[in-house]
């Protein structure tokens, strides 16, 4: 994992909350993203006492704003927009879809930041490695990459992050693959 991080300079600060099940997957794209970005916190845990949480989402002078699509059972607030050259924190969850809207649910106060969508996600890369039920579904790493160029503009450059998932992707594909036995005649 070393050999492929990739130091991104950006400004946001991103807080992963990672679900547990997660964290020991091989298929983790969180790992790299952390060692890639110099602002990154990752919390792992499913359910959060309310007042850590708000001790987590919530940084004096930072607007801070919730990765995540506006979805009917758990619809987004309407929020203000960020200030010109204000601070943001982004957080991201990372789970299954299925799981990310349980924690969403069951956190009043996640649910209650304001959103950024994804609009049109790039394609993944991540289909090699993990299924995906829907086109626009694509890796926490892919996510957060695209959240902070949207959020940073032309300052942020995510093509050598980018291009190190791939690289790990095409790690993780060519470890699944069986290993073809060999046929004595």
């Amino acid at each position: 994992m070393c050999a492929l991080t990739r130091a991104t300079a950006h400004r946001t600060e991103v807080l992963v909350l990672q679900h547990p099940r997660e964290q020991r997957q091989a298929k983790n794209s969180v790992a790299l993203l952390r060692l890639s970005l110099a602002h990154c916190e990752v919390v792992v845990g499913e359910r959060f006492e309310p007042g850590a949480l708000a001790a987590l989402l919530q940084r004096p002078g930072m607007d801070t704003r919730l990765l995540y699509p506006d979805v009917p059972m758990a619809p987004a607030s309407l929020a203000a927009g960020t200030a010109a050259g204000a601070s943001v924190r982004l957080v991201v969850i990372d789970a299954t879809w299925r799981k990310s809207l349980r924690m969403l649910l069951e956190h009043p106060a996640l649910a209650a930041l304001p959103r950024l969508s994804l609009d049109a996600p790039a394609p993944t890369r991540y289909r090699a490695i993990r299924a995906a039920r829907r086109a626009d579904q694509v890796s926490t790493l892919e996510a957060t990459v695209q959240a902070l160029a949207t959020l940073e503009g032309r300052s942020f450059d995510a093509a050598p992050l980018l291009d190190a998932f791939g690289l790990f992707v095409a790690g993780v594909a060519a470890r699944q693959r069986p290993q073809a036995k060999s046929v004595e005649a």
